[in-house]
């Protein structure tokens, strides 16, 4: 069989961008793609959520090798009918399927980048287990990620406006605020889904209570690792010998008195 259902052929792809994306325009090879470029991303998602969720145990580890998935497969539904209406209004000849692949690649290239992050995660979970840390190591992972998988999504469209001329150019610039509303939903989905690391001081649980956000659960943790920590002064047996003497003093010194 030729075409394999799961191949890793995206990663030496990833080389030769301008021949994926011309093959990406093509009807049928899109169509076969789509469920390759799927089960890639969800392996490498699973894969990181198991080393994102390991902070906190083996149920936590398993709980986060599920939910980081199903995060990014329900910002896919949630986003992609809006934005592909919108290009087809636009007068884009791209087809439902092509647009679809198109729309993977770059959410396969973030979900590459994010596994390949995996060991140095495991760097500072077996050296440092600071839990604001993590977090705000595991956040920035995230944009990091996203930034490259949609300037491969930017680059394919490109592509398909410069050199295939099926893509209106001005679709390029609604992609680029299709960006910002893609990482709002991402921000809510992963709040409304937590806890992916999970503290310690707290029991394992599937799902959080509602309350609060994500900006808050950002800000906070980085405050706390800036700003410095009052250090606490204990006092040696000598010192409070010292201290005592001198209090000793001082009270026979007013009973003379």
């Amino acid at each position: 069989m030729k075409d394999k259902l799961f191949s890793m052929e995206f990663l030496s792809a990833l080389q030769e961008k301008d021949e994926l994306f011309d093959k990406l325009s093509q009807k049928d090879f899109a169509l076969k793609k789509i469920i390759s470029f799927y089960l890639l991303l969800v392996i490498f998602l699973f894969i990181y959520g198991i080393v994102m969720g390991s902070y906190n145990g083996f149920l936590q580890a398993i709980s986060s090798g599920f939910k980081v998935p199903v995060m990014f497969t329900l910002e896919i539904i949630i986003c992609f009918p809006a934005f592909f209406i919108i290009q087809l209004i636009l007068g884009s000849k791209l087809g439902f399927y092509q647009m679809l692949a198109i729309i993977l690649t770059g959410f396969v290239l973030s979900a590459t980048i994010m596994v390949s992050f995996a060991p140095i995660v495991l760097f500072f979970l077996i050296t440092a287990s600071n839990y604001e840390f993590l977090k705000l190591l595991h956040v920035g992972i995230f944009i990091l990620s996203g930034i490259f998988g949609m300037k491969a999504i930017i680059d394919a469209l490109k592509f398909s406006c410069e050199k295939k001329n099926i893509y209106p150019k001005v679709g390029v610039q609604v992609f680029r605020f299709w960006i910002i509303i893609l990482a709002f939903v991402g921000m809510q989905l992963a709040w409304n889904l937590r806890p992916f690391v999970g503290s310690k001081n707290m029991p394992f649980e599937l799902f959080r209570e509602r309350g609060g956000n994500f900006y808050t659960a950002v800000i906070q943790p980085t405050f706390e690792l800036i700003s410095p920590r009052p250090v606490r002064k204990f006092k040696t047996e000598k010192t409070i010998k010292t201290e005592n003497q001198q209090t000793k003093v001082q009270v026979d010194s007013l009973e003379k008195q």
